[in-house]
């Protein structure tokens, strides 16, 4: 019979194991027998002699990487995460090697194979490793504090690169993760999280021809233009573009004038840099500043009067959610959320954009715009700790 794979699931489904082990073993199928048992055989009926067997054949003809996956299932976990370690040495793709040691050590519940696997991600070996995979073993450990520290370490590392949209990813699912678990979230998530936010709001502002509120959001970013050092002079020549459409001239001028210091002037775009040159030589008068000052509305925490776009409230010195549509601080009187993600928006700005959009700014998902709520309480979403259940120390 050539078709060993139906002979050996049907010895396996006969509960004839040693026959199965056997056909395969005489026929060089033991790879195919392991992947076989894995997948028909459920965890409560599963016999862990049989993934031992498995493991000890692949350990005899020094596979490292299957014998501590059938390590792995027969739940020897230390002789397991010994093989992938080894294992994770020799090859050029370590993902499957180190997920799977992610899994063996998740799955033991012991902290001293954690400690091992931790000190070889972090270089015990001599080569430091993607520290993807230590937020993945501290998610799989439920580690969610050390997750967080680790999420922001990567997504910093996204945010130096230029990959902006993964940083606001990573930071946005690490966000979700803490709140589903009722861990406080970091104040250095936060704001990074806001700033990445506002970069992507760009986009959509300006598709939409909102000059100025691309403008402001672009300046919330030139403001902290350190945290972009891939894109500086993209950033600040778009910031002044923007708020020179926007009518925003003292704030054109400024970035204007930023841009022509000696490290980014060479960097300048050449269709832009005429028309950047011909700003700076003609400051804008002094009171242009006041006309540009933005509107102001209520802190939901104190009611004091503060600009829309401003997050520190001036007054009783809280941080203010801000709107996943707009930027601005959100307002008592025109409040929801997003019912996929729970992230606090402006309600009418949040009906306009999924009426054109269909999607929300901040998770991707789709929303229907019958479920956006008109009756959720703003206090749920503020950081009054009284109001909330007690939630774990970061």
């Amino acid at each position: 019979m050539n078709d060993y794979n139906s002979a050996i699931k049907f010895l396996i489904l006969s509960n004839c194991h040693e026959e199965a082990f056997q056909l395969a073993n005489q026929h060089g199928k033991m790879e195919l027998y392991g992947e076989i048992l894995i997948n028909t055989i459920d965890d409560s009926n599963a016999r862990k002699e049989d993934f031992k067997s498995l493991a000890m054949h692949f350990e005899s003809q020094k596979n490292n990487f299957l014998a501590g996956k059938y390590y792995f299932h027969a739940k020897e976990y230390q002789k397991a995460l010994r093989h992938l370690l080894k294992a994770a040495q020799l090859v050029t793709d370590e993902n499957e090697v180190l997920s799977l040691a992610i899994d063996a050590v998740a799955s033991s519940k012991d902290d001293k194979l954690a400690n091992q696997l931790i000190d070889f991600l972090l270089g015990g070996d001599g080569l430091p490793k993607d520290p993807k995979y230590l937020f993945r073993l501290y998610m799989a450990r439920k580690q969610y504090k050390e997750a967080a520290k680790t999420a922001i370490i990567i997504a910093n590392e996204e945010q130096i690169s230029g990959n902006y949209r993964s940083a606001h990813d990573v930071l946005f699912g690490m966000y979700q993760e803490l709140k589903k678990n009722k861990i406080n979230i970091p104040s250095e998530m936060q704001d990074n999280l806001r700033l990445l936010h506002s970069y992507i709001l760009v986009r959509l502002h300006v598709k939409k021809n909102d000059h100025l509120r691309g403008a402001r959001m672009l300046i919330r970013v030139a403001n902290n233009i350190s945290k972009f050092p891939s894109h500086i002079v993209p950033i600040l020549t778009s910031t002044v573009i923007e708020c020179q459409r926007a009518g925003l001239k003292y704030a054109a001028f400024n970035y204007a004038a930023m841009l022509m210091r000696p490290e980014y002037r060479s960097q300048i775009d050449a269709k832009y840099s005429k028309k950047i040159e011909a700003i700076v030589r003609k400051p804008p008068k002094s009171k242009d500043n006041e006309i540009e000052d933005e509107p102001l509305t209520p802190c939901p925490y104190c009611k004091n009067k503060l600009p829309e776009t401003e997050i520190n409230c001036n007054k009783c010195k809280n941080t203010i959610p801000f709107c996943i549509v707009t930027g601005r601080h959100i307002i008592e009187n025109d409040f929801t959320a997003c019912p996929q993600c729970d992230f606090p928006c402006i309600k009418s700005e949040f009906l306009r954009i999924i009426e054109s959009e269909k999607t929300c700014p901040m998770c991707s998902e789709k929303v229907d715009i019958n479920m956006v709520s008109s009756t959720l309480d703003i206090r749920l979403y503020l950081d009054f700790q009284e109001e909330k259940p007690p939630m774990k120390e970061f």
